[in-house]
């Protein structure tokens, strides 16, 4: 167990670190993941929920064979895409509001093949 820092010391410390003087001693480092074009026969299927929702709509992508980093990896491209949040959970990935064209749209152009699901 370390010794406890003195006043000083640790005023000193806070002080490096909103001077950006010092820096973590690990920074995590991000390893890019590609999201890749599925095997054929594979169809990303695209719709719109409102249920259990208070009425707020979201799209969702579901029937993906992608594993969850490269889910949550086109979950970030299709939210800053569309200019609106969302998440990706249970092998699924939600967007906020009907984006349904702009989805289909911008799968498209990554090669991947949409179907609509719903309404």
């Amino acid at each position: 167990m370390a010794a406890p820092l003195s006043r000083e010391e640790l005023e000193r410390g806070v002080a490096g670190l909103l001077a950006g003087l010092a820096a973590p001693k690990s920074v995590p480092v991000a390893v890019p993941v590609s999201v890749t074009k599925p095997a054929k026969g594979i169809t990303l299927k695209v719709g719109r929920e409102t249920a259990h929702r208070r009425g707020k709509g979201v799209t969702t992508v579901f029937d993906t064979p992608l594993n969850e980093a490269e889910l949550a990896e086109l979950a970030g491209i299709l939210k800053q895409k569309c200019g609106t949040g969302g998440t990706s959970k249970d092998g699924r990935i939600e967007i906020q509001g009907d984006q349904r064209e702009r989805i289909i749209a911008e799968l498209e152009k990554m090669g991947y093949k949409v179907k609509r699901a719903g309404g």
